[in-house]
């Protein structure tokens, strides 16, 4: 029996138990963060697929600085639309839960593609770590030079461009999936220990907690792709003392040194987008985005083989969500619409003066920002061990290229599809003769 929500505890559900909140079914969470949660979903009454659904944590609900935070992420979301940018549909407040709904990313963040691949003894293919870094300084440049209806130019700089804030679907597709919109004025020189591991893709100018623009997220970018080419992490330290001034003075070899399939004209792209000199750096991400382009150009690599490569890298994974989609596909008919109470829309929520820029300017305790965030890729394991000689290859036959993981059986089995399904089929059933009892009584 699915359940309604606790106005102040959200229950994940289910694909077999769903629980109901406002419109929505929730199908199971996702991701737990300081600031919120977001969950697998899908909409009543709306033929279409999976969703996600993100819900404020409602611990912070007494600060009015986190609730205007979390609007402006949401309105800011709904700003943004770009093929390479998770795309942000809806949003508002329902029983004292604030929450907006996005597109539901079937995949993984690259924080997870590095370590499966890490965790093979293998490489990441040099078209695929250009490819992934080119869709994510595309869309880099469209924020940064997004206007608004008076064709002012917002400055929007993500300042969080990590592995973490990467997802990678099963299909190819490359998505930026968090555009962290507070900018704390003092971040970088918070009280020690506050950032947890963020100090790996910071920018120099960001380490010293001077005035940023899209350029600093040109650095944090050139980190990721060093680290996706050499399968090593960049900036590593003993404490985060060390750890940012190795950020601002220590010398960065070229990616060659590490990964010898590395051309010396890519080596020159990373090189540049990492240089401290922000005169030497590319201006801007839509630079960066040509010269990546330039690169791949020999390769005619295509999105169908990312999307291959994902598929065997988590394939039971791949296998599980497609079963839950079809799940979530039969669950309209399972479910009358429910009186859960009045939904506010993000309209009535803010008014025409909601400085979502004035938002982002905010001086904020960064606490609940980075709760329970994870390793990043590298952490775990002897870090200073030498590159792994494999690689997962997209077009030469040369490495041997490894076997793709074992099908789960089971999963794949199609009678356990058709069980499944009769079981759902078996559960609507009874929800029916339980409402058809009710009513009665």
């Amino acid at each position: 029996m699915s359940k309604n929500i606790d106005p102040l505890t959200l229950e994940a559900g289910s694909p077999e138990n769903p629980s109901i909140f406002g419109k929505y079914l929730l199908l199971g969470l996702v991701a737990r963060g300081g600031m919120a949660e977001v969950y697998r979903a899908k909409r009543l009454k709306k033929e279409e697929g999976l969703i996600a659904l993100k819900a404020m944590r409602t611990k912070l609900l007494k600060e009015q600085k986190y609730i205007d935070m979390f609007l402006a992420e949401g309105t800011l979301g709904r700003m943004l639309q770009h093929p390479n940018i998770v795309e942000t549909h809806e949003g508002g407040r329902h029983k004292n839960v604030y929450f907006f709904t996005m597109e539901y990313i079937a995949g993984k963040d690259l924080t997870h593609v590095l370590r499966k691949v890490q965790l093979a003894d293998q490489r990441l293919p040099v078209p695929v770590a250009v490819y992934i870094a080119q869709k994510s300084a595309d869309a880099l440049h469209y924020a940064h030079t997004l206007t608004d209806k008076d064709d002012n130019c917002l400055n929007l700089v993500n300042r969080d461009v990590s592995p973490s804030n990467i997802r990678i679907s099963y299909d190819g597709e490359v998505k930026i999936i968090d555009f962290g919109i507070a900018r704390a004025k003092n971040r970088a020189t918070s009280e020690i220990g506050t950032l947890k591991g963020k100090f790996s893709y910071m920018s120099p100018e960001q380490i010293r907690g001077l005035p940023l623009d899209g350029q600093t997220d040109i650095f944090s970018l050139g980190i990721v792709l060093y680290e996706m080419l050499t399968m090593e992490r960049l900036f590593k330290g003993e404490s985060e003392t060390v750890l940012m001034e190795k950020v601002r003075q220590s010398v960065i070899p070229p990616p060659s040194t590490i990964n010898k399939r590395v051309s010396p004209e890519l080596d020159e792209v990373v090189l540049k987008a990492l240089s401290r000199d922000k005169k030497q750096r590319y201006q801007t991400a839509g630079d960066l985005a040509a010269a990546l382009l330039k690169l791949l150009e020999p390769y005619k690599f295509s999105v169908n083989e990312l999307g291959d490569l994902m598929k065997r890298l988590f394939h039971d994974d791949y296998v599980k969500d497609k079963e839950v989609a079809v799940i979530a596909s039969t669950l309209d008919s399972q479910f009358q619409m429910v009186d859960t109470g009045k939904t506010e829309s993000f309209e009535s929520l803010i008014d025409e003066n909601f400085d979502v820029t004035g938002i982002m300017e905010m001086e904020v305790d960064m606490d609940p920002w980075e709760e329970e965030e994870e390793n990043d890729p590298g952490e775990e394991g002897n870090s200073d061990d030498p590159a792994p000689p494999g690689e997962f290859m997209t077009h030469d036959p040369a490495p041997p290229e490894p076997a793709p993981p074992q099908a789960n059986k089971a999963s794949m089995d199609p009678n356990k599809l058709i069980f499944t399904l009769l079981g759902v089929t078996a559960f609507a059933l009874i929800v029916t003769v339980i409402i058809i009892v009710l009513k009665k009584l």
